[in-house]
């Protein structure tokens, strides 16, 4: 081999290796930052209102965050804690400033969505989640915990195998343990040719309508702590 090809061999695996190191950093990336305001804002609450242990807590992305919870559950013990956008990480990593000091009876989870739409793969929401729940069991060893699917939506409805797989995956997981349940939105929120119903969106087509939250409300209603 001459000199010059050498030296371009060298150079291209040079090169490959950076590229792959610098996408691996990319996907490893999170910034928690950016949620800083809202968790503030929520321990601001805390403060001022007191923290009222027990009941039932939401958790997740911004179809909690809109989810009127005190309307669709004016009997029970609710708190919500969704912040818009949020990944399942983000629940787990602000779990003590957010969930763990309230001592929930039955946390219902919202995530995985962003997750998808940002190229994580259905096994690694999964691995996701189980870090979840590790996380809240080490502090929280009794408290239940409800993964409500992820739900079909029109403008993420060419993710739908991969939405499906994970919610396969998680519903498999949530069977093994008896702390774990699994709140099915997927089967309900489609109409009859197996598509979205549009009706359940507002106009980005991806956050919901009334009838939406009715669909999740009935999912989620056998497992809520009536109190």
């Amino acid at each position: 081999m001459n000199l010059n090809l050498f030296s371009r061999t060298m150079a291209l695996a040079l090169l490959t290796l950076l590229t792959v190191s610098t996408h691996a950093a990319e996907k490893t990336e999170h910034n928690f930052e950016r949620w800083e305001k809202s968790i503030s804002q929520f321990e601001k609450q805390d403060q001022d209102q007191g923290i009222k242990k027990g009941g039932n807590l939401f958790v997740g992305s911004s179809s909690i965050r809109m989810w009127d919870l005190d309307k669709y559950f004016p009997e029970q013990h609710v708190l919500n804690r969704g912040f818009g956008g949020s990944e399942i990480v983000d629940s787990t990593h602000f779990a003590d400033r957010i969930i763990i000091k309230h001592e929930p009876e039955v946390i219902f989870l919202y995530a995985g969505d962003n997750d998808l739409a940002r190229k994580k793969t259905a096994e690694e929401v999964v691995k996701d989640f189980k870090k979840f729940v590790a996380k809240v069991h080490k502090s929280l060893p009794e408290t239940r915990i409800v993964f409500i699917a992820i739900k079909p939506s029109l403008s993420r409805w060419k993710l739908a195998d991969t939405i499906q797989q994970a919610n396969k995956l998680i519903a498999a997981q949530c069977a093994k343990n008896d702390l774990l349940e699994f709140a099915d939105v997927w089967e309900p929120m489609l109409g009859e040719e197996g598509k979205p119903r549009p009706e359940l969106f507002k106009s980005d087509g991806l956050h919901m309508e009334h009838p939406g939250y009715l669909i999740w409300k009935k999912a989620v209603q056998p497992y809520m702590v009536k109190k």
